[in-house]
């Protein structure tokens, strides 16, 4: 089971060297260190970590501090983390994410949180309901005034709500365009994300991926290069670009599975139909192959 670490200092004059030591003498192969504020959740480094961890893997940190200030975003991450199959654990505090004992932790750590936002959520209606009686106006007084320092605030949260959205299922998309763009023109892009996303999950447009692609490129997540305009492909390498994508996203991905995924796409056949065969799959791959297309 590999571990990689993490270690995080707050300002460039601390140091993580007694992390690194911590981390190295507890079997991670690999520590990444990164400079920024425990209370800031838009960190690079642990975007990537996150994003590159795969099934099995094991995020290590020396104390949970160094991964998150507040609850809601520890369980965010570790949520992240078992839907990517990896675990998590942190060697001061009694969270192993592998082992009963540490699920069992996390499922208090979670119970509290629901408590606690439930606590909350009665004391804002409270204070509502009291407001009201007493007949005074609720919102933000800054906003009302049209107060210059309120309004850039409130466009602050927003902008932060809004990446932690994104960041919140970037592993169902972000992968792809990194992998796609600019080899393929957006609407193919789309429809491979769309293809691949959990039951249920709200599809993509495609100018809300286009966004999203910007955002992480201005939080430098992803590469300027994504958003380049796609070089026009030959007609008859569209679909073994098409085909080499799917593969790419899942290297032991049957024939058959990507047959369905091709169908589900609305994706036809060279020959112009909407059932597809195996055979022509693997003939699609072969000429990916052919043409540099395939890892």
């Amino acid at each position: 089971m590999p571990l990689i670490g993490y270690a995080r200092v707050s300002t460039d004059d601390q140091t993580a060297l007694p992390q690194l030591q911590e981390l190295r003498a507890a079997g991670c192969g690999e520590v990444l260190e990164e400079h920024a504020s425990g209370g800031d959740r838009r960190r690079p480094v642990l975007a990537r970590l996150i994003e590159r961890l795969r099934a099995g893997d094991t995020l290590v940190v020396v104390r949970i501090d160094r991964l998150a200030r507040s609850l809601s975003h520890l369980l965010e991450v570790i949520e992240r983390l078992e839907a990517k199959g990896a675990y998590f654990r942190s060697l001061t505090d009694p969270i192993d994410t592998a082992s009963p004992q540490g699920k069992f932790t996390l499922q208090v750590l979670g119970a509290a949180a629901e408590f606690e936002r439930a606590l909350i959520r009665e004391r804002t209606k409270a204070g509502l309901r009291a407001a009201k009686a007493e007949g005074r106006v609720g919102g933000n007084p800054g906003l009302r005034a049209r107060d210059p320092a309120a309004i850039r605030k409130v466009r602050a949260a927003r902008v932060e709500s809004h990446f932690q959205t994104l960041n919140a299922n970037a592993e169902h998309w972000v992968p792809e365009v990194r992998r796609l763009r600019p080899a393929l023109p957006w609407e193919d892009v789309l429809r491979v994300v769309n293809a691949g996303l959990p039951p249920g999950a709200k599809p993509w447009t495609q100018s809300r991926l286009i966004r999203a692609a910007k955002t992480f490129v201005r939080e430098g997540l992803l590469p300027e290069a994504v958003l380049g305009r796609a070089a026009a492909a030959a007609k008859n390498d569209r679909l073994p670009a098409l085909v080499a994508a799917i593969k790419g996203a899942d290297p032991e991905i049957t024939l058959q599975a990507i047959c369905d995924r091709l169908e589900s796409m609305r994706e036809r056949t060279p020959r112009g139909r909407t059932k597809w065969q195996p055979s022509s799959v693997k003939m699609l791959l072969e000429r990916a192959e052919r043409l540099g297309l395939l890892d």
